[in-house]
């Protein structure tokens, strides 16, 4: 099976002088590729110089993550492609588990390790966790991270167990299925593309797995802080994208609960005194209003599979129920 990783950069040198060094030494049965994001540092030049034997692929526009992958898989021959954050420490023979279970498995089509938080190295990271889920109205949870309430590893994820989506900081995907599911959709820039990519691949009939025997430290908002308002825009537009494009069923309601859930999480920011998320909110809402006859036309061509969530509210089970674990 050919493996190649593919690390996504944009103006990233000091991760790249940070994290390369491990993903170098121990993805020996890899191909690794640098797909680079129009920076404006000297990131290439830092690259062709101290590592020439990686394959450095310069994007000429900075699309975000999805086009930014989009472009550069399209010149990659391999069977699995891995897309790697550049925030990320590998650990000694984590690409062996992968690649027995891609092989031992042919229904596999997307798989992610277990995501440890490189600061705090016992504990799960935000951005995946043990394996990502959905509840009803499209919000995203994982095993080991629900909302910001992250468990610590006591070995109780270390299995292989079938997902819902994998990560986007550490995503295994065959190249077949990427090509059929024509890439990221390049709307999202960046932000959820990879839960749309998962629930799409799901409509298809294929399979997410969680590979916990392979585990990896992730930093977590290298490139976009979490105090970034940005990133809460991109995180509640991209998240109504994928409900409407890819939910079984009537629609109509779900996206009708999920704007008034939206509505008391803006409260919620401004009773924080953090008016720039409520106003990235307000901002979501009608960007995504302007798309909505795309999304409505994408969904419309396509078959939905049921049983697509994992709970029914993720946001009433945690904050009224308080159920703060997976």
């Amino acid at each position: 099976m050919k493996i190649a990783v593919v690390i996504l950069n944009w103006n990233g040198k000091k991760l790249l002088e940070q994290f390369l060094p491990s993903v170098v030494a121990y993805s020996q049965n890899a191909d690794i590729y640098v797909a680079d994001n129009a920076s404006t540092d000297n990131s290439v030049e830092f690259l062709k110089t101290e590592y020439p034997n990686i394959k450095v692929i310069v994007n000429s526009t900075n699309g975000g993550y999805a086009k930014g992958y989009n472009d550069a898989l399209n010149t990659i021959d391999a069977d699995v492609f891995c897309l790697l954050n550049s925030d990320v420490e590998v650990t000694p023979n984590w690409l062996t588990p992968i690649q027995e279970a891609f092989s031992n498995d042919k229904n596999i089509a997307i798989a992610q390790p277990k995501i440890l938080d490189y600061k705090q190295k016992d504990h799960f990271e935000y951005a995946g966790a043990a394996g990502g889920y959905l509840d009803k109205y499209g919000y995203p949870f994982c095993r080991g991270r629900i909302f910001n309430t992250l468990e610590k590893d006591n070995g109780q994820y270390n299995d292989i167990a079938t997902i819902f989506w994998a990560t986007g900081a550490c995503l295994f995907i065959k190249r077949s299925v990427f090509g059929e599911l024509n890439g990221f959709d390049e709307d999202f820039f960046a932000h959820m593309e990879e839960i749309d990519l998962c629930w799409r691949a799901y409509n298809k009939g294929y399979t997410t797995k969680y590979i916990g025997t392979s585990s990896i430290y992730h930093v977590g908002g290298a490139t976009l802080k979490n105090s970034n308002a940005k990133k809460t825009y991109l995180n509640f537009r991209n998240s109504l994208y994928t409900l409407v494009k890819n939910a079984h069923g009537s629609i109509i309601p779900k996206v009708f609960t999920r704007l008034l859930l939206d509505g008391v999480a803006g409260i919620k920011f401004l009773l924080e005194f953090k008016p720039q998320h409520f106003l990235a909110i307000i901002k979501a809402h009608f960007a995504f209003y302007a798309k909505l006859p795309k999304l409505l036309k994408f969904r419309n061509s396509q078959k939905k599979k049921e049983n697509y969530y994992h709970k029914k509210s993720i946001v009433w089970s945690y904050y009224v129920n308080k159920d703060k674990r997976f």
